[in-house]
């Protein structure tokens, strides 16, 4: 059994696409059927079934898929053992990350990192909090990094940073210490997409406050969280947003940022796998490293 055949194998179940996945994988889609083909051959089994531009894995196909990942693990362990060297040991990372901890925590998670492992490289697709869970159910990515828990019972989630959320206006707006909510609904507000995290924690605090969607002077709602900065800096309107979002842009005075009266819920960042993906020493490496983060979230 050939192992660069199985590689190119687990990446069109992935991808769940012979074209994504030899992109992926740098080859032609041509080079990638070859390869399959001969693969079935060697085997004399069908892996997959071809209804037009699906991909669907057979019984076969499934069982292999994940004897193909143990293979490719043992092979990375049984290298990374005869070189013994862990700053030679080479891998890529694939993390799926929501808008704020791909700013402000993946940065300096994989400065960290590289310093052990110089050669593990990462490839970071940022997205809402929904989408990343989407990404790791899908095994389409290794990891997911994001603020908010979707429960499934194929996923692990593990806490690795709390924080809360707080008020921020243009220059042009003061208010007087912590601002209650009543307060804060008169003015037009920012708004993140309702798949974010921080979303979330909003909508919760406002259905204990019992105020209705319906009393909202929504000005903008942003799938983006520069974007919703930038609209408060230019007074569009205000917004709640991460601490750790905000605490840059508020030290450089360019905004006003603010307790919020009663707001006492904190949230957590986690990060999120596949229970029953088989995952690459590398990310296996990487999860250990956020291990030593891990607070107690309970």
């Amino acid at each position: 059994m050939d192992l660069h055949q199985l590689f190119v194998f687990t990446k069109v179940v992935e991808h769940r696409n012979f074209s994504k996945a030899a992109d992926d994988v740098f080859l032609s889609q041509s080079t990638v059927s070859s390869h399959i083909k001969a693969l079935e051959k060697s085997l004399n089994l069908k892996l997959f079934d071809r209804d037009g531009r699906d991909t669907i894995l057979t019984p076969h196909g499934e069982r292999l898929y994940q004897w193909a990942q143990k293979i490719l693990l043992l092979k990375d362990e049984a290298l990374l053992d005869l070189k013994r060297e862990m700053m030679d040991f080479r891998g890529i990372v694939k993390i799926a990350t929501s808008s704020v901890p791909g700013s402000f925590l993946i940065p300096n998670m994989i400065k960290d990192f590289n310093h052990a492992y110089p050669n593990i490289s990462f490839h970071i697709s940022e997205s809402s909090s929904k989408r990343v869970v989407e990404h790791v159910l899908n095994r389409t990515v290794d990891i997911g990094i994001l603020g908010e828990k979707y429960e499934d019972d194929k996923l692990f989630y593990l806490p690795f940073q709390k924080e809360k959320l707080v008020l921020i206006t243009s220059n042009e707006l003061e208010f007087n210490g912590p601002v209650c909510l009543e307060e804060i609904i008169k003015h037009p507000l920012i708004m993140r997409s309702s798949d974010s995290g921080t979303r979330s924690l909003i909508n919760k605090f406002l259905e204990k406050k019992q105020i209705s969607k319906e009393q909202l002077n929504i000005a903008v709602h942003t799938d983006s969280g520069n974007s919703l900065i930038q609209f408060v800096i230019q007074n569009v309107g205000i917004s709640i947003i991460s601490e750790m979002a905000a605490r840059e842009f508020a030290a450089a005075n360019l905004i006003h940022m603010y307790e919020i009266k009663d707001f006492y819920d904190e949230r957590f960042f986690y990060l999120a796998y596949h229970k029953n993906k088989t995952l690459s020493l590398a990310a296996k490496l990487f999860i250990e490293n956020v291990k030593e983060l891990e607070i107690d979230a309970y």
